[in-house]
């Protein structure tokens, strides 16, 4: 579809946010790489075949708010080894100064420290990545 025409279906016909809140979730949508567009036309960058929406659907405001992946991997780690987020935090930091002389971004020795906690990372790479990037 079209970028007026899903602006529209949200904020018009469903009622289910502003348009300004419907142009930002199409941006983010193709920051999160959930969204492609070519030749003005928005297409899934995922299998919907999948997906069933209940009858009577409408989105929460938290589907505007920004997931942080660096601080989703903080978590599983913290959670997988039964430390404080503060701890990891502390540990990540130690990685960057000591051993990469501040030369390491904190994305990065959060991988080291999943892969040396044997914590699954990979559906967060892509968005570690962008998340690096966009900082």
């Amino acid at each position: 579809m079209r970028k007026n025409e899903l602006i529209y279906y949200y904020a018009l016909d469903r009622k289910w946010m502003s348009t300004d809140q419907a142009n930002l979730l199409l941006q983010r949508a193709e920051e999160e790489g959930l969204l492609d567009q070519q030749n003005g036309v928005y297409f899934p960058r995922f299998d919907t075949s999948g997906v069933t929406i209940p009858v009577g659907f409408k989105p929460t405001s938290s589907i505007f708010e920004r997931n942080d992946p660096s601080q989703e991997l903080i978590s599983r780690i913290a959670k997988a080894q039964g430390m404080q987020e503060t701890e990891v935090v502390s540990e990540m930091n130690r990685i960057i100064k000591e051993r990469f002389d501040g030369n390491l971004l904190p994305a990065a020795a959060l991988v080291l420290l999943a892969k040396k906690y044997h914590v699954p990372f990979i559906d967060l790479r892509e968005a570690l990545i962008g998340y690096v990037k966009k900082n």
